[in-house]
């Protein structure tokens, strides 16, 4: 977990993964880099809001894999999931829900958030079934908000196919991706 700013409940955090992905976003609000993954995320924004520092919002920032074609640019997503937690299996198992689908605005893309990169061909199509993109911590930061009862903005901009070559096109695209989030900020 990384820290930049003061946290104040009279304007937003803003949270990312990786520095690259929050490189153009600015001095004017605090940025809380928590790592690659919903562990990391759900550690880092749990320990900051713990200590009491509870922001207007959480407005979760980075980039995301599409999982079908014509997802291109920002998206502000309507509701995020888990891909990688058996939620049906544990109800079935124990009787309790746990990883339900946290609805963040009426409308806008779901993104689908677990703890593997997805450059496999055959897990896109599995989760276009029931997403428009991938992540690998947008779930994690809303339920460590939402726990706290910090409201929760995911915004995501496509960096990849999230194909064979979603590495390689990450890679080339971040900063591009990083400037049009910082972008999407000065106008939001």
């Amino acid at each position: 977990m990384h820290l930049t700013g003061t946290v104040s409940s009279t304007r937003p955090l803003l949270v990312a993964a990786l520095p690259e992905e929050a490189a153009y976003f600015g001095p004017a609000l605090p940025i809380l880099i928590t790592g690659v993954g919903k562990h990391c995320a759900t550690l880092s924004v749990t320990r900051l809001l713990a200590l009491g520092e509870k922001p207007s919002e959480i407005i979760n920032l980075g980039t995301a894999g599409a999982l079908r074609s014509g997802f291109s640019g920002i998206h502000e997503i309507s509701t995020v999931i888990q891909h990688d937690f058996d939620t049906a299996g544990i109800f079935a198992l124990t009787g309790y829900t746990f990883g339900d689908p946290i609805a963040l605005r009426p409308q806008g893309p779901v993104l689908a958030t677990g703890d593997v990169f997805v450059s496999d061909p055959v897990l896109r199509t599995a989760l276009a079934q029931r997403a428009d993109l991938v992540d690998m911590e947008g779930y994690a930061v809303a339920a460590a908000a939402a726990a706290f009862g910090v409201p929760t903005r995911i915004v995501k901009h496509v960096s990849d196919d999230a194909d064979g070559d979603a590495a390689r096109t990450w890679t080339s695209a971040v900063d591009e991706c990083a400037r049009a989030l910082a972008g999407w900020l000065a106008v939001s």
